[in-house]
């Protein structure tokens, strides 16, 4: 592959798919937090109302709705999004119904005597959200934020269709230009593996400043403090006298 198709395609093609997946993820994370905090309100129409939305888009695919958005919605309201734009709504509104399955989930899984605790202290619900249940659900839903962010960055190469230059519309055009699909698909792999692999690191960091701003003890997950961990263990598992008497 040419240096000129890396740079006009292929860079380029980087950038797109990074603003994609962080604009998508802005939304996806507004919508998640609404429509969870949502599904445990205290009124049934409003539970009703968002679990309603959250299983519309779970059982909708994100391509359709993709096109739906793009093509359908400018005959209803008589204004169209520009494909980029199209792409962000859908999959953030996608992604944001699974992710508000995660909040619901780390909501509920707060004990209960943290809740009665609030209302004991007279804390209005707003609050008893704000100041006790949010600052202990977080922490738990970062894990499981972290693989549908993974998932979202995956799910943005179906721009592509759209005609928008990301990562794969690029790879594509290249492949078409050279013939060469398996150094092009192969460089496409590593592409997203890389920026994946950013993205899980940088949501485990949050994890750990999260955990750690409520007390919580953070586990270390880097290669040496698990060699270190074996060590001791093979060190605690070794007779006090050094072997066995006669």
């Amino acid at each position: 592959m040419t240096a000129g198709l890396w740079e006009h395609w292929v860079l380029p093609g980087i950038w797109i798919t990074i603003q994609l997946t962080l604009y998508s993820a802005a939304l996806a994370t507004v919508v998640a937090f609404g429509v969870g905090m949502a599904r445990t309100h205290r009124l049934r129409t409003v539970r009703f109302l968002a679990g309603f939305y959250t299983e519309v888009f779970r059982g909708t695919s994100s391509l359709v709705l993709m096109f739906w958005i793009f093509f359908v919605l400018p005959q209803l309201v008589g204004w169209a999004l520009v494909p980029m734009w199209a792409a962000v709504l859908a999959l953030g509104l996608s992604y944001g119904a699974y992710g508000a399955e995660i909040v619901r989930g780390s909501l509920n899984s707060v004990t209960p005597a943290q809740r009665e605790a609030g209302v004991a202290l007279s804390f209005s619900p707003a609050q008893r959200m704000r100041l006790i249940l949010l600052p202990q659900a977080i922490p738990e839903m970062i894990p499981p934020f972290s693989n549908l962010l993974v998932e979202l960055l995956k799910g943005t190469a179906l721009v592509s269709l759209l005609g928008i230059g990301d990562v794969s519309f690029a790879a594509n055009l290249v492949r078409l230009a050279t013939t060469e699909s398996a150094e092009i698909y192969t460089i496409t792999l590593v592409i997203y593996f890389v920026i994946a692999f950013l993205l899980t690191r940088g949501m485990r960091s949050l994890e750990r400043k999260t955990k750690a701003g409520i007390g919580q003890k953070t586990e270390s997950r880097g290669l040496m403090s698990k060699l270190n961990w074996r060590q001791e263990m093979e060190v605690a598992q070794i007779p006090k006298g050094g072997g066995t008497g006669a």
